[in-house]
């Protein structure tokens, strides 16, 4: 009995521990996870920019072809 009461501090001590490096663990990754978060939304920005100037430049020369015909 007192081996099992032995062990079972032993376990308890190192969940304790782990639980405190889980916690300062836990925050850097979600630190970590935000920063990845905005890093794929400022991609996400600069390629729908991207996108859109294409489109204007594509309605641009569409106008342009259209003004061509025209004359």
């Amino acid at each position: 009995m007192k081996l099992f009461k032995g062990m079972i501090l032993v376990a308890a001590a190192i969940l304790a521990l782990t639980a405190c490096g889980d916690k300062k663990d836990s925050a850097e990754r979600e630190k970590e996870a935000q920063r990845a978060i905005q890093e794929g939304m400022q991609k996400e920005k600069s390629m729908m920019e991207g996108m859109q100037k294409g489109v204007e430049g594509m309605e641009k020369k569409m106008t342009e072809q259209k003004e061509e015909t025209k004359k």
